[in-house]
């Protein structure tokens, strides 16, 4: 740390990426990413756009809002494309809270919430997940403050009901609710249709996940116009030209292979059963995920110590160090092949280490 470093930023604990070894060749599955490649008409349409990168991008995104917006079935300006969902929801702690108006998340869920408050100068609140690691409703229904739920949540992959989403966007009409779809394609229902009916609603989503665009950065936000309005007040303020052109592009390609999305998905919710099938025979227990990962954990095996063993040989899944979670780790859904290798590899630890 410099000296010339902000002494408001010194305490600043910033959000740890998974990580990203070039030692050897891995079996990649701890970052969630999509096992296949983006859909050729993206790759096309992205190619198509490098030939004009000496312009700037479109600030307003028009032609990707006009597409989106037939896919989605909302209005063009009940929608902000951002460079990845991360920036939306940075653009909300910014937007919806301040000293009064605080953020309250779980205290197990994206690393990230805690890392933007900070940012932001935004006072938070972390509410602890329940003994089954499932979200509680009724703290927060009324809490009165600005709430963030990752739906399915994260790491643990467990869902909310659409249900109890309305609940808690109903009983705080004063303040702005955020709901993180970044994982809603592998199981979950989505608010977005929610967003016609409460003007305090805003709903996340992101390309990298089932749309295969990890790489690209490309996030957006569905919400009612003032609340769009209010977002792009930050985004003006701070990169008006924050989605490039080769991205932008690759997304019309993209939201044109609705097709190619929905089998990449049906594949993942299929591998995600054989893998918790396997898992369950060698003796694992699990969380009930809605997600494009897995969040296991052994009785026999400590986790950070399954998840040292399985790099060592190749395997890269994610492990966290919070004493509520330690056990677990967090495995990304690849291909079937993929998982093949990772059960076998989990086969052989067992039998030398149980």
């Amino acid at each position: 740390m410099s000296r010339f470093f902000s002494a408001r930023r010194r305490t600043l604990k910033p959000y740890v990426p998974g990580e990203q070894p070039r030692d050897m060749k891995y079996v990649k599955l701890n970052t969630n990413e999509s096992p296949f490649p983006p859909s050729e008409k993206a790759v096309k349409e992205a190619c198509k756009a490098a030939e004009s990168l000496e312009l700037y991008s479109d600030p307003e995104c028009t032609l990707l809002v006009k597409k989106l917006s037939e896919v989605y079935g909302v209005n063009r300006d009940e929608i902000l494309f951002t460079n990845g969902s991360d920036e939306i929801l940075n653009f909300a702690f910014a937007a919806f809270c301040d000293e009064e108006n605080y953020a309250v998340f779980p205290d197990i869920t994206y690393g990230f919430y805690p890392v933007f408050a900070e940012m932001n100068n935004v006072p938070y609140a972390e509410i602890p997940l329940k003994d089954d690691l499932t979200i509680d409703v009724s703290d927060y229904i009324s809490v009165n403050k600005t709430v963030f739920i990752a739906n399915p949540n994260a790491p643990t992959g467990i869902a909310l009901g659409l249900d109890e989403i309305e609940s808690i966007v109903k009983s705080n009409p004063d303040n702005a609710v955020i709901i993180d779809e970044a994982y809603v394609d592998f199981g979950a229902e989505s608010a977005a249709g929610l967003i016609h009916k409460y003007k305090n609603l805003l709903v996340t989503q992101t390309f990298s996940k089932s749309r295969s665009m990890a790489g690209a950065r490309l996030g957006f936000g569905l919400a009612d116009k003032e609340l769009i309005a209010d977002l792009n007040t930050v985004k003006y303020s701070t990169n008006p030209y924050n989605v490039n052109k080769m991205t932008m592009a690759a997304g019309i390609g993209a939201l044109s292979d609705e097709e190619y999305t929905r089998i990449n998905i049906e594949t993942v919710k299929e591998n995600r059963a054989f893998t918790a099938a396997e898992l369950k025979k060698l003796g694992f227990e699990m969380t009930d995920s809605s997600a494009n990962f897995i969040f296991a954990k052994h009785p026999a095996v400590d986790g950070e110590k399954l998840y040292l063993l399985l790099k060592k040989r190749g395997v890269l899944i994610r492990h966290f160090t919070l004493d509520r979670i330690k056990d677990y780790n967090r495995i990304t859904i690849g291909t079937k092949e993929q998982m093949q290798i990772l059960i076998k590899n989990i086969k052989e630890i067992l039998d030398t280490e149980v």
